[in-house]
């Protein structure tokens, strides 16, 4: 059986739509969707329900893709074996799939795949934005090969959470912005004058922000405070640095514009910093190339 198939198909069973299967495969649709029947005539069966919203497995397609994902592995490890006993040269090779959230894929991961691309030029690093619900379900779907999760508690009974680093946090504003000026003045800013600010924060789920509102939440003694979500960290540090409100950040996001004076540290409350877990799932093979950028992870941030 050609395993090109069973990618195609484990590959639109994520994704619920040829369009996005195509996309990630970097394939046009017209090949998945010809790989997709090439599939069910050759089992001779109905993988997929066609609806209007996409497609949906039918109850024999889960059967098929749980056996599909198991011989995708196999072929990982045999691929893997092949390269050990001088296949590759001796090199360690191969595709790793990684998460993060945005935090850490601006700040963090650029450096780490460009040294594991100098150490290691046969691993190809697929990076991927996630936060922690999906790269969770991702990696149980096997999707994902490994995911950074910024979460101080993280337990889950099939996924193995391995605390990395922690992440400095700190809150910053326009130099411009009155909170600049209280600081200037040296009386700290405490939980009741900052919830009166307003907010441009990394969107819902991100977990330090919602922390962080709910501290907010609790010191509001009048109107909540005002507070805006981005999907985006960019429109957050931009909105700040305009002087429109306060942000919460990894300090490695804001570092350049804080030593340039674009943005200022506000004094008052401490806020902890945010542990970085990397997980796995407990039961999948751990290749040679996912290996490596296991052990390539930690140098790339503060210990």
């Amino acid at each position: 059986m050609d395993t090109r198939l069973l990618r195609t198909f484990a590959t639109v069973a994520r994704t619920e739509s040829l369009t996005a299967a195509a996309e990630r495969l970097h394939l046009v649709q017209s090949t998945v969707t010809a790989q997709v029947q090439a599939l069910e005539k050759e089992l001779d069966l109905r993988l997929f329900d066609r609806l209007p919203r996409g497609v949906v497995l039918t109850s024999a397609g889960r059967e098929v893709l749980a056996q599909a994902e198991a011989v995708l592995e196999a072929e990982s490890r045999l691929r893997a074996v092949a390269a050990s006993a001088g296949g590759a040269g001796g090199r360690v090779t191969g595709r790793v799939v990684l998460s993060a959230g945005e935090t850490l894929v601006s700040a963090r991961l650029p450096g780490v795949i460009a040294t594991l691309r100098r150490s290691h030029p046969g691993v190809e690093v697929d990076l991927r934005t996630m936060g922690t619900a999906t790269a969770v379900a991702a990696l149980r779907t096997g999707e994902l090969d490994l995911a950074l999760l910024l979460e101080d508690e993280a337990a889950f009974p099939d996924i193995e959470c391995t605390p990395l680093a922690r992440e400095p946090l700190v809150l910053v504003c326009s130099p411009e912005h009155p909170a600049a000026a209280r600081d200037a003045t040296g009386s700290p800013t405490d939980w009741a004058e900052l919830a009166r600010e307003d907010y441009f924060l990394h969107e819902q789920g991100c977990s330090y922000s919602d922390r962080f509102i709910e501290r907010l939440l609790a010191a509001a003694k009048g109107a909540p405070p005002r507070i805006t979500r981005f999907g985006s960290l960019e429109a957050a540090r931009s909105c700040v640095a305009a002087g429109l409100g306060l942000s919460l950040l990894a300090r490695a996001n804001v570092a350049d514009a804080l030593a340039a004076g674009r943005l200022t540290q506000v004094s008052g409350p401490q806020f902890p910093d945010v542990t970085v877990q990397l997980a796995r799932h407990r039961r999948r093979w751990l290749s040679p190339a996912a290996a490596a950028l296991t052990t390539e992870l930690p140098h790339h941030f503060p210990q």
